[in-house]
This record gives C-alpha cells, sequence and structure tokens, in this order.
C-alpha cells in the first residue's frame, strides 16, 4: 500500500488481514488513477478545470424557490469548510467524522470538505435514533460530527455523561444549516475560498459506509479514495453514459452509497447537474422531475410503481433514464413504468461492500427478466457452498470481484463475505449462457417446501400484477409438514375490501401464473411494509411480525 496520508491511523490499522481481502482487478484502463490522489478534488476541481466552473452543479430549494449553485460556488464553499474544520475543530487527516442530514447542499458541503481535508466520512441516514448512532460512534471510534442543526436531538443524547447512549468518544459536535454564530455556515463565511486538498494515497480509506441493516446487525464497510472514482468510472461510463447537460435527481439519501454514487459523484465527475430535496413523495419526485427537467432518475421500485399510475399528470419529456436499484426489481414494475413513461428501466445489483451497483446492463441490452450482466471492470460467477462454479441455468450464490470489494471494520463477518477472493453479497442467482444474471432471493431468503426452492421475490412479483395489490413481502414460515409454506404480506389498494375473498383470489392467481407449490398458503393483510429509510424491505420484520 502507498505511505498514509493520515495522522490517525485508525482506519488502515482496522482494516482486515490482506488474506481475508477480495482480489481487486484494477486491469480496466479506466481505472488507470495516480497512486496519490483526493478524490474529493478529483470530482470537484477536475470538473472546474474542465472548463465546467460556471455550470450549475447542485439544485436545491431555498424557501420554497429553486437554488442554483455553480460548480465554482460549490468549490468555494466546500473549501471554506474544510478550513473550519481544519482550523477551528483541529481535525486531522485520518480522524472518522460523523455525517447527519437529509439531502441539501450543505450535506453535499460537508461530505466533499471532509474528504478534502483528508477525514474519514462516515454518512448516516437522518432517521437514525441514539441508540443506533451511538453503535456507529462506538464501532467507528468517532471524536466529531458535522449535522444538520434541525437534527441535533437524537446525536445530543450520544454527548450527554448520563444517557443510556452516551458515546465518549464524541468530542465535539458542529451544526450546520444554522445561522447560529458557532454554525459551519457563520464561521465558513470569513474563510478563505481556497483550500490545498490534503495529499492522500489512493488507498487510503477516505469512506466508512454502513450496511442499511437489513439482515440485523449494521456493518461498516471501508471504502479507499480510488473507490469513489472506480464507482464513477464503471457502470456511468458503460451503462449509464452520462454528460454535462444531464440533470440527475432522485430519493436515496446522500447517506446510502446508492445516494452518493447517484445524486452527487456521478455528475460531478462529468460535469453534470443534481438536484437535492430533502423530502420526497410519489408525486412530489414526478414535480421535480418537471420542474428541473431533470434526465436522469435514481430510486427504488416501490417509487416507481407509486409515481406510475400519476405520470400523465406531469411534465416528464426530459426524462431519459431511469435507474432501479436497493432491492429486486418485479417485472410488473418495469411492465407499468414502461407504459406509463414509455422508457425502459435500468435496473441494477449492487450493494455498500461493493460501494455501487456492479451488475446492469443498458435499456436498450436489456433480458425479460434478468438484471443484467457483470458492469465491464466486473467479474461475475455463481457458485455452490464449495466455492465450484456451477453451469448456466443453475441456481447458486453470487460471487464477484472487481476494482471495489468487502473490507469490513473490524468485523469477523469479513470472513463469511470474502472466500477464496470473491465476494459473496448472499443473493441467490442463476446465469444463462450469455452472462446475463437472474436473481431469485436473498441466498437465506430462498424458502424449502416439501422439498422445492422457492424465490419470495419470484412471488411477490407475480402478486403485484393482480390490481388488488399495492405492495408486498414474502417469506418462509416454519411448517411442521412442509418444513416451511410460503407466507405473503399483502397491502391492498383502495376500493378492494382484504378478506377471505380475496385471500383466495391472489392464491388462484398466483396458482395460475407460476407453479402451483409455489403460492402463498398464508395471506396476511397489513397497513404498511415494514423498509429501511432506502426504500428496501425489511424482511427480518417480517419474520417477527
Amino acid at each position: 500500500m502507498e505511505p498514509s496520508a493520515h495522522v490517525d491511523t485508525f482506519a488502515r490499522d482496522n482494516l482486515p488481514p490482506l488474506e481475508q481481502w477480495p482480489v481487486l482487478r484494477l486491469d480496466d484502463p479506466g481505472l488507470a488513477y495516480p497512486a496519490r490522489f483526493n478524490c474529493a478534488a478529483a470530482l470537484l476541481d477536475e470538473a472546474i478545470d474542465a472548463g465546467h466552473g460556471e455550470r450549475v452543479a447542485i439544485w436545491s430549494n431555498v424557501d420554497g424557490e429553486p437554488n442554483a449553485t455553480t460548480y465554482n460556488e460549490l468549490r468555494a464553499m466546500v473549501d471554506r469548510w474544510a478550513h473550519v474544520l481544519v482550523e477551528d475543530l483541529a481535525l486531522r487527516p485520518g480522524n472518522r467524522v460523523l455525517l447527519r442530514g437529509p439531502n441539501t447542499l450543505q450535506m453535499a458541503a460537508a461530505l466533499l470538505a471532509s474528504l478534502k481535508a483528508g477525514l474519514v466520512v462516515v454518512p448516516t441516514m437522518p432517521l437514525l435514533r441514539a441508540k443506533e448512532l451511538k453503535q456507529i460512534i462506538d464501532k467507528a471510534r468517532i471524536g466529531a460530527a458535522l449535522c444538520d442543526a434541525r437534527l441535533a436531538d437524537e446525536l445530543n443524547r450520544c454527548r450527554e455523561p448520563g444517557d443510556e447512549y452516551f458515546a465518549p468518544d464524541l468530542a465535539q459536535v458542529a451544526f450546520f444549516h444554522s445561522d447560529a454564530d458557532d454554525s459551519l455556515d457563520t464561521r465558513a463565511a470569513g474563510k478563505p475560498a481556497h483550500f490545498d486538498a490534503c495529499d492522500t494515497a489512493a488507498d487510503d480509506v477516505c469512506l466508512i459506509a454502513f450496511t442499511s441493516g437489513t439482515t440485523g446487525a449494521p456493518k461498516g464497510c471501508m471504502h479507499f479514495h480510488r473507490d469513489v472514482l472506480a464507482m464513477c468510472d464503471l457502470f456511468p461510463r458503460h451503462v449509464l453514459r452520462p454528460n454535462a447537460d444531464d440533470v440527475f435527481c432522485g430519493t436515496p439519501p446522500l447517506a446510502f452509497t446508492f445516494g452518493l454514487g447517484g445524486l452527487l459523484c456521478f455528475p460531478l465527475r462529468v460535469g453534470a447537474s443534481t438536484v437535492l430535496i430533502e423530502k420526497l413523495t410519489p408525486e412530489s419526485l414526478l414535480q421535480t422531475i418537471e420542474r428541473f427537467r431533470a434526465t436522469i432518475v435514481f430510486t427504488a421500485p416501490t417509487f416507481y410503481r407509486q409515481m406510475a399510475p400519476h405520470v400523465a399528470r406531469f411534465d416528464l419529456s426530459s426524462l431519459a433514464k431511469t435507474v432501479s436499484a436497493g432491492e429486486a426489481l418485479p417485472d410488473a414494475t418495469r411492465a407499468l413504468w414502461r407504459e406509463a413513461t414509455g422508457i425502459e428501466m435500468i435496473d441494477g445489483l449492487g450493494g455498500t461492500e461493493m460501494i455501487h451497483i456492479f451488475i446492469s446492463c443498458a435499456a436498450e441490452d436489456i433480458r425479460p427478466h434478468a438484471i443484467g450482466k457483470a458492469v465491464p471492470g466486473y467479474e461475475i460467477a455463481v457458485v455452490d457452498d464449495a466455492m465450484r462454479r456451477l453451469p448456466p441455468g443453475t441456481v447458486g450464490k453470487l460471487a464477484v470481484r472487481g476494482p471495489t470489494g468487502c473490507r469490513y471494520l473490524a468485523d469477523e463477518r469479513q470472513k463469511t463475505f470474502v472466500r477464496e477472493g470473491w465476494n459473496l453479497p448472499g443473493d441467490a442467482v442463476y446465469m444463462d449462457e450469455d452472462g446475463y444474471v437472474f436473481y431469485q432471493a436473498r441466498a437465506d431468503d430462498i424458502i424449502v417446501s416439501a422439498g422445492y426452492n422457492i424465490s419470495g421475490p419470484e412471488v411477490e412479483s407475480v402478486l403485484l400484477e393482480h390490481e388488488a395489490v399495492a405492495e408486498c413481502g414474502v417469506i418462509g414460515v416454519p411448517d411442521d409438514e412442509r418444513g416451511q409454506i410460503v407466507k405473503a404480506f399483502v397491502v391492498v389498494n383502495p376500493g378492494y375490501v382484504a378478506d377471505d375473498t380475496l385471500v383466495a383470489q391472489l392464491q388462484a392467481f398466483v396458482k395460475s401464473h407460476v407453479a402451483p407449490y409455489k403460492y402463498p398458503r398464508v395471506i396476511r393483510f397489513i397497513e404498511a411494509l415494514p423498509r429501511t429509510e432506502t426504500g428496501k424491505l425489511k424482511r427480518f420484520a417480517l419474520r417477527t411480525m
């Protein structure tokens, strides 16, 4: 590894042993990075050097009105904030800094300023509570936090010695999105508009991204400055193909790597614009596309399904590409969106451990029911429990390797995620002879009933084709006779009665569309499905209901 710029060496010291790392493939010609660079400078300063200084970098809402921040203005803001971090807060390269805020200009500036100063950013979801924040602070030994002033309450509990969620490592907090005398905004106003980026190594840790917790206790995934650029230079370049005239928008939080890439890093890498809006509903996302003439949208399948019925009320003529990720994209949702907009969805499979999407394909290359193929730069295999490759058409465990990969922060689960140099994200898939990947379920969500393997997402996709079903989640539950049976949790559309008659109709519907043994023997109607902030279905929560 290149000599580190970090004075605080905690991050590098707590990387897994090298023998537990995945193989890192850096042979793609688009990944020929220098040994030393700072990813924030590469994203922002290089865009300005390329002539994009007066173009809009970030659109935001200020008192309900569109606010444009150019690349030159964003860099001046970021550099002033970096001076505050180094001079006023006395933070040093390698210090971990927790970031807490919704999708705003200020959150983007806090993130970029921290990276430029050589800090290790730990972005967190806005809805996390003190208990969850303490777990992250303790795990990553975080000494400072930058927090939107409107989200102070839960974080302040971590600063109170008498509180059950007191986190002793958290020595200081600076608030932003505030006009208080000691806020980041106020302090930065008097700072110089130029900051020399920290001379970080390409393999210095710059990001600890905590998983969203769909499978239990969150894990800290450590990524390098090199990884941030790699996520910008593979999926976007080969599949999304954006340019400087594009306007990005969407729902994933910047604290989630899906949002960090899609709503900040990808647009900056090509000199494009991004729209950062704090809270979006399906209707307000459509309004945002219309208002800002957005061309590329990132969101989860649930949002596309909920937006489709309202599309006709909005001018979406600017919209060219829509990206779905975060959970499996049901065929019914893909078809519904295509019928409503004429746009073929770009599906993607990624993960916090891999930083972003590694399986996808351009809209014109899709194959029915498939997610896509390995993004150039990545290699995909389907393996059995002994890590032997399986032939095309055989369901097994997804294995992937490429320029990014899993490096957990001090976590025994590293040995489970990485085996023989391959990352094992925990997905059950099969691959056809042309390399297209077909998702079945999370490997631990395959339902085994009377000897049959059943994919929960496949049953969900069928149920969603029924006009009465708004949302659904399918799991396996124990059964004395069959080992497991299929159970569906269903949210019904307005105008339908959730009763035994509808249960029978839905069961018959599934039997008529897929093999009868896959039908849900139990259906429970609920008001809403449990989801993470990123829109993922919490299957483990369904199991406790």
